[in-house]
This record gives C-alpha cells, structure tokens and sequence, in this order.
C-alpha cells in the first residue's frame, strides 16, 4: 500500500518533467524586442507659424510688437495702459468721412443731427496693410471745425501751429494723410474715452491716445477736409 509521501513526490516529479517539456521545446518561439519606433505612430499637429518680427524699432514699439504684446499674457502688462511710442506708416485717416455739416470753421457747434465720428488716422506695419492690422489713432483733434482751422492756419505760415481748442493738445503738423511714417507717443489701451459718443474699444489691436507726433517721411499730398480746396504747402510759397 503506497502512503501519501510517495505519492505527493511522484506527482511533484510529473509536474517538473511536464513543464520542462512545455518550456524548453525546440519550436517555443524566442522572445525578440522591439524598439520604441516600431508600431503605430501617433499623428501630432503642426507646429504653429508664428512670425518672426521686431517687437521694437529702436526705442520704440512696432505696430506688430505693440499690439502683440497687448495680446500677450506675458507681456501685456508692459503696454497696457502704458506711455509709449509707435512707429508706422499713416495707413488710412477718416478725415474723407467727415459728413458735410461737421465741415465749417471752429467756434460754433455742429448742427443737431449732425453725426460726426471722432477725427481718427491708423499707423500700420506696412504702407498697404489692412485696416485691422493697424492701431487706431486718437485724441490729436476733438472734432473735424478744429482740422478745418488747422489747415487753414498752417496754409498760412510755415511756422503756425494750432491746438485743439477743446483738449487742449498741440495738433499733429501736417494734418495725418495716408502715406507718412511717422512715431506716435501716447496712452496704449484698449480702449478711448474722451469721446462725447461714448467708449470706442479694439481688444485686438489696441488704440492709441496721442500726445505729440514725429515724422520720418512727410505724406505725399497734404491733408484736408471734404468741401476745401486742397491746400498749399507754404514752404513750397514764392
């Protein structure tokens, strides 16, 4: 009568020969890595192409810079609502937009109804940039009677000068045409608020209130308002 050792080690020496057999047969497949390329592979976007512009020209900002900093949440601190200056090209003016009944000499106001949009030009990157990739101009002229005099007076003399009446700011000399470079310093924001008509705001590319003017290249042709008779340039005077 076999007892129950000799048993359990018989059974103990089946298991042991079996998976001896079951494992270290010749047709077992041999294991063989794989490296981390095969497989596959993972579809990833495109990597964005941001362009390569200046941020300054000199020691003032760019129309790009400026406006891409405003946008920046780690650089919008450092022209929000700051003091500086911008450099670009006059790109457009909304002086031939002026309406016939705002035209007319400074002292009297417009008539009722007369709905005039506050006097605005735009420095652009570029000569022939689009409209919304320039900034907005204001605060250099309160309404369109104070360029009708400016005009008339630098006509005059070569020396004249004329402040807005109402601001009480030196007005931009040439009046602001299409065409001119120039550097522009003032208060970088989103929006402006001296309008009579209410908040004008442009969260993208910000506005510009003007406090003095410099140009690099006088615009082509002198600027003046629907109704005038296009002025003449006094140093050009015999």
């Amino acid at each position: 009568m076999l007892t129950a050792r000799p048993i359990a080690a018989s059974l103990a020496a089946i298991v042991l020969s079996t998976s001896m057999v079951s494992c270290g047969g010749k047709d077992d497949e041999k294991y063989q890595p794989r490296g981390a390329s095969s497989g596959p592979k993972a579809s990833l976007a495109a990597v964005p192409n941001v362009p390569q512009k200046p941020i300054k020209a000199g020691d003032a900002y760019t129309v790009w810079g400026a406006s891409y900093y405003l946008r920046s949440r780690t650089h919008r601190k450092e022209v929000a609502g700051k003091k500086l200056s911008i450099t670009g090209y006059i790109g457009k003016t909304n002086l031939p937009d002026a309406p016939a009944c705002s035209v007319h000499k400074g002292g009297k106001a417009d008539p009722e109804g007369c709905n005039a949009p506050v006097p605005a030009f735009w420095i652009c990157e570029t000569k022939d940039a689009p409209e919304n990739e320039c900034i907005k101009v204001m605060g250099w002229a309160s309404n369109f009677a104070q360029i009708y005099d400016a005009v008339k007076e630098f006509e005059k003399k070569e020396d004249a000068e004329k402040s807005d009446t109402f601001w009480g700011v030196k007005m931009p000399k040439p009046i602001p045409n299409k065409g001119g470079k120039v550097t522009v310093k003032g208060d970088y924001s989103t929006t402006f608020v001296r309008a009579t008509t209410g908040t004008e705001a442009d969260p993208i590319m910000g506005i510009l209130t003007y406090e003095e003017i410099t140009y690099h290249e006088p615009p082509p042709e002198l600027a003046f308002l629907p109704g005038m008779d296009p002025p003449k340039d006094p140093s050009k005077k015999k």
